[in-house]
């Protein structure tokens, strides 16, 4: 049966990749500061609760992608965005009964971890120097956050806690890793966090299909990388998920 979905951000990279997904099975809005061509879209901004609440109107699942990505922000854009922006999305989710958000989480909640060994080997491509195995970072890691970035994306996951626990609400984070236009790694740390922009694509299908008795949950989003350090197997357990692409076919 089709759901009606709103997509926060589609205009962004993942956002196109989750419309593309989800567009020939799934009922689309976009909410979005600029227009989103082809979709019924509206224009708002997310610190304005009272603009966005019209879009979340008998929408059953929320995929929240709207976000000020990486560390090149003012702290007043951050607040604006990634705290009351994200804490809007919720409120109005839960006013509207919508019944699942997926909120876009990042990596950068655990990356502070890569200043410890062997993770700063690893991301530094000093493979002579990492043991032959390695603890994953898994779910119940605690927060490590990388920037003022990771630390917005921190809250948005405890705020999804807060509101899956108050409320009827089911909340998926997904702590992705480094999707890119170019859709191959590049850097040594890309070859740990890279997440090819198909595994990313498939997952927030995955989650938009997962039970409704899933909760709350919390899932990394990397592709099958030789040298990656962020547990895939819970997303295996709970959700059958199994990422398809590896950073290492790039070498």
């Amino acid at each position: 049966m089709s759901k009606n979905i709103l997509i926060t951000g589609m205009s962004g990279l993942i956002g196109g990749l989750a419309r593309q997904q989800l567009e020939k099975k799934y009922s689309l809005t976009g909410l979005n500061r600029s227009k989103v061509s082809g979709v019924n879209c509206l224009q708002a901004d997310l610190s304005d609760l009272n603009a966005i609440r019209p879009a979340f109107k008998d929408q059953e699942i929320v995929i929240h992608l709207a976000a000020k990505a990486g560390n090149n922000y003012s702290w007043q854009e951050f607040q604006d965005t990634n705290i009351t922006g994200t804490y809007n999305v919720f409120e109005a989710a839960v006013q509207a009964g919508v019944q699942r958000v997926i909120f876009a989480s990042s990596g950068a909640t655990v990356a502070g971890w890569e200043k410890e060994e062997p993770f700063k080997a690893i991301v530094e491509g000093r493979y002579q120097d990492v043991p032959d195995s390695w603890p994953n970072l898994d779910h119940e890691t605690l927060p490590r956050p990388s920037g003022i970035y990771g630390a917005t994306k921190v809250w948005g996951e405890a705020l999804g806690r807060q509101w899956a626990d108050s409320s009827d609400l089911s909340v998926i984070n997904l702590r992705i890793g480094h999707v890119m236009k170019s859709d191959k790694p590049v850097t040594d740390r890309d070859f740990s966090v890279w997440c090819s922009q198909g595994d990313v694509a498939k997952m927030i299908e995955t989650c938009v299909e997962a039970p409704a008795a899933i909760k709350h949950e919390v899932f990394y989003v990397i592709s099958e990388n030789k040298w990656g350090y962020r547990d895939m197997e819970h997303a295996k357990e709970v959700l059958g998920f199994e990422a398809q692409d590896a950073a290492e076919n790039f070498r």
